[in-house]
């Protein structure tokens, strides 16, 4: 009888999972761009311990483990390797070691494995984790140095995987096919935060000094930026001024267009860059048309437009879809017509309907809204993962009982 009551008493508490820790594997930095895991994984620490595993760093004579707590309470770990541990074999042996350390040195139980990049499968597939999701942000095998092996890893965790998100609708498209339980999650907004730029006077100091009208954009500058575009638009129309906030990423320097009217001002924090928004009289998205950019879903087109900012961008399939169609934003390619476009979106005839449409638009996005979906969607699977534990020794002991008396009955 007892044992009865106890087994209700755990079917009770199936809807409980705020004592399950979460585990990341990123290749990301946590502290490098303030996008997508951060925005999520904050929401999920509120409410639960959330690790977030980095990629190694190499720089260290003695390997060792550094976990250190975000304002936000992610424990991000960071893994320092010694330069020589260069082979991929010799790499993964040593993060299998150090993923166990972590679970032991961390008291970590029952949890939920949340990737973002397939790579990690090598050395963290003996974890039994109440659940495995696969935030599929990118279209990480298109993205310059990827490695050889990462679409056959891919293969591998979408298997494992209960849950696949993708981070926007083209790429829920192109792999919808992969995954019974897949669900498109596009870049959302805090617009609270961006909005701030539609009252922020006064510019950062690096900003003050530049001409106007700027024609502003912020994000990571790499393979996916257009510089081709950049520069015939500032060779073309030497009196606006090119604003470029962001770190400079997997090209060379030298290789960016340098002209008089051409500004990078490096990296931002994220508290920062409404006050670069506001200083701008347009926010561009410059992106080339290639394989590393055929799915990607920026996460500053909605920032932008919570700014109070008019947008112009290259043909982006989740830009044209939704914000295009919309007309929220500009979409022109070709140098001649992103400065026509350009040209009509400084001469906003009507910017109180514009911002009116576009906070219509934003009101029904939001990351608090995409972390509860996701979270609902954990939920379920963590709950559904728990149930099937609980159940499977009742009914063997309810099938020993039958047995045992089938065998008084019969005499056997």
């Amino acid at each position: 009888m007892d044992s009865h009551k106890n087994i209700f008493a755990d079917f009770n508490n199936l809807g409980t999972t705020s004592n399950v820790d979460l585990v990341c594997l990123s290749h990301l930095r946590w502290d490098f761009v303030y996008q997508r895991p951060q925005h999520l994984l904050s929401r999920f620490a509120k409410e639960r311990r959330v690790f977030f595993f980095e990629e190694p760093v190499f720089d260290a004579e003695r390997m060792h483990l550094d976990v250190s707590e975000r304002d936000c309470g992610v424990r991000v770990v960071v893994p320092h390797l010694p330069a020589e541990l260069n082979s991929n074999e010799a790499r993964e042996a040593v993060l299998f070691g150090m993923i166990n350390r972590l679970f032991e040195e961390q008291k970590i139980g029952e949890h939920i494995l949340w990737y973002y990049t397939p790579m990690a499968l090598g050395w963290t597939k003996h974890l039994k984790p109440a659940a495995v999701v696969y935030d599929c942000m990118d279209e990480l095998s298109a993205f310059k140095n990827a490695p050889a092996s990462l679409k056959e890893r891919e293969a591998d965790l979408f298997n494992r995987a209960d849950l696949v998100f993708t981070g926007g609708q083209s790429l829920y498209e192109a792999k919808r096919h992969l995954h019974k339980n897949i669900y498109p999650f596009p870049s959302s907004i805090d617009a609270q935060h961006f909005a701030q730029a539609r009252s922020i006077a006064a510019d950062p100091a690096d900003q003050a000094s530049i001409p106007r009208p700027r024609l502003g954009f912020f994000g990571v500058i790499d393979e996916r930026m257009d510089i081709e575009l950049l520069d015939a638009v500032a060779k073309e129309r030497p009196d606006w001024h090119l604003v470029m906030v962001g770190p400079i990423v997997k090209i060379d320097e030298a290789d960016l267009p340098r002209r008089p009217n051409i500004h990078y001002l490096g990296g931002k924090s994220y508290k920062e860059l409404p006050s670069y928004l506001a200083g701008w009289d347009v926010a561009l998205l410059p992106f080339a048309r290639n394989e590393s950019t055929r799915f990607i879903s920026p996460t500053k087109t909605p920032e932008y437009l919570a700014a109070g900012c008019v947008v112009v961008s290259t043909s982006i399939r989740d830009v044209v879809r939704p914000y295009g169609e919309l007309g929220l934003v500009y979409i022109a390619d070709t140098p001649d017509e992103f400065i026509a476009a350009l040209e009509s979106a400084m001469n906003d005839k009507d910017p109180a309907t514009r911002i009116r449409h576009v906070d219509e638009f934003l009101s029904r996005i939001s990351w608090d809204e995409t972390w509860g979906r996701m979270a609902e969607l954990i939920e379920d699977v963590v709950t559904a993962r728990r149930a099937s534990k609980i159940a499977q020794p009742a009914l063997t002991a309810q099938a020993a009982q039958a047995s045992s008396a089938q065998s008084f009955v019969t005499g056997d």
